[in-house]
């Protein structure tokens, strides 16, 4: 599965066990108008991304950034401690595509070094599971 979004904050590594985990929340907008309406309705889902593969590609995940995610979905179902039932929307990635940079950060793109599995584009970075070999550029 695939979504894009809008990255909510600077990505953070955590450490789950023996394990580090890239995690950061993209925010996703669609915009409808309802039937008999003229006024579009805005909705904007936040999705919690985590990441297990190469946690330098962080360095890349900053707040305003547009990605393309591949990977599943899952959910995180809960009743917190006042007896009310939480729920967010989990995305397991597989991999990262950066569309847009966070305004202010592909200047000092070529300052940075690039982990191993990512590849630095004109506007698009890559980074794959598995072989650890960038993605083909996509022309748009």
């Amino acid at each position: 599965m695939e979504i894009t979004g809008r990255v909510t904050r600077d990505a953070a590594v955590r450490r789950v066990g023996e394990k580090e985990v890239l995690s950061f929340t993209i925010a996703v907008n669609d915009r409808y108008k309802a039937a008999g309406s003229t006024e579009y309705k805005q909705v904007t889902t936040f999705i919690n991304c985590s990441y297990w593969i190469a946690m330098k590609a962080g360095q890349w995940i900053k707040k305003g950034a547009v990605v393309l995610l591949q990977g599943r979905l899952g959910m995180h179902v809960y009743i917190n401690s006042e007896g009310n039932p939480i729920g967010s929307i989990d995305f397991h990635v597989n991999e990262i595509n950066i569309i847009a940079f966070a305004k202010g950060g592909s200047e000092n793109v070529d300052e940075l070094e690039s982990p191993r599995g990512v590849k630095k584009g004109n506007s698009r970075t890559s980074v794959k599971k598995g072989n650890d070999k960038a993605g083909d550029e996509v022309p748009f």
